[in-house]
């Protein structure tokens, strides 16, 4: 996982990986805090959206969400 802390320190996930494939995401759509996560809904570069979660006392990620946007009918919202 490869994250850009901003001009508030806050860290935001820019790349990640699952098993060998490499993941740039393009747009951080939304994000929330919980009582021991951080949750980050993002657009990969594969057209992919995903919620990462990041572990605030461990530093460790995880994959929570991922939609292909292979099928319109049930895609989640961008927003």
């Amino acid at each position: 996982m490869e994250c850009y802390a901003g001009y508030r320190g806050e860290e935001a996930p820019r790349r990640f990986y699952l098993g060998d494939r490499e993941i740039e995401v393009t747009e951080v759509l939304d994000r929330w805090q919980g009582l021991e996560h951080r949750y980050f809904k993002v657009r990969g570069d594969d057209g992919g959206i995903y919620i990462l979660r990041h572990d605030t006392e461990s530093q460790a990620w995880d994959l929570t969400m991922y939609d292909s946007g292979k099928v319109d009918d049930i895609r989640l919202s961008s927003t």
